[in-house]
């Protein structure tokens, strides 16, 4: 699965008016995003190309590449708005769990059921992640700092209560628990696994992780 960004930076509490132009250009982005969410999750990644996408929104190649760089770019934005939608739910799970275990659990289940709902799209998620060039790698990897936050929260949380040693590797268990998370995905396309059933196996995956970090 790819790596996303969260963006979590303040907006203003006055919105800021839009020019026509700029209210044009943000509906062209709107309608070549919805066509390719569609034909991303009908033909993969690979089989959807930017020229059905635009044919698909009613417009040229050109008006495409005028609001996206490629077709990753395009895909990653996809990928990007799902986990701004519900990323609010996260941080509230992130918030409400007692301990390191229930926090973890609560914010990746959030994430779990909101992408089985989309499982052909999870699956061009998964084929992408291993084919994308190096500018988009790098791309993803800084931009899933954001949910490394969340999850480093967590973490904190549980040191200041006493739940976990000072002296661990928050940024390794991390970094870890995430690799975890993604790679359970692959239960859900492959064995049909429900959203309930990864989280079961992520719990006892959880426990084995921070076994060594317990106070």
């Amino acid at each position: 699965m790819s790596y996303v960004s969260i963006r979590t930076e303040p907006s203003s509490d006055v919105p800021a008016k839009l020019t026509r132009r700029a209210l044009a250009k943000q509906r062209t982005r709107e309608r070549v995003l919805s066509a390719a969410r569609q034909l991303f999750g009908e033909r993969g990644y690979e089989g959807a190309t930017i020229r059905d996408i635009a044919q698909a929104a009613g417009m040229s190649t050109g008006a495409v590449f005028a609001s996206f760089a490629d077709k990753s770019e395009l895909f990653d934005e996809i990928l990007t708005a799902d986990y701004e939608v519900i990323f609010a739910q996260m941080s509230e799970a992130a918030r409400a769990g007692a301990t390191v275990d229930e926090s973890l659990l609560g914010v990746f289940g959030v994430a779990y059921r909101f992408h089985l709902e989309q499982l052909p799209l999870l699956r061009a998620s998964i084929a992408v992640s291993w084919t994308r060039s190096d500018a988009a790698e790098r791309r993803n990897r800084a931009d899933i700092k954001h949910i490394f936050r969340l999850i480093a929260e967590v973490v904190q949380r549980a040191v200041d209560r006493g739940q976990l040693k000072n002296d661990l590797d928050g940024k390794l268990l991390a970094e870890i628990t995430w690799d975890v998370y993604v790679a359970n995905y692959r239960r859900a396309v492959f064995d049909n696994w429900s959203a309930d059933a990864l989280l079961v196996r992520l719990a006892d995956q959880i426990k084995i992780i921070f076994a060594s970090a317990r106070a």
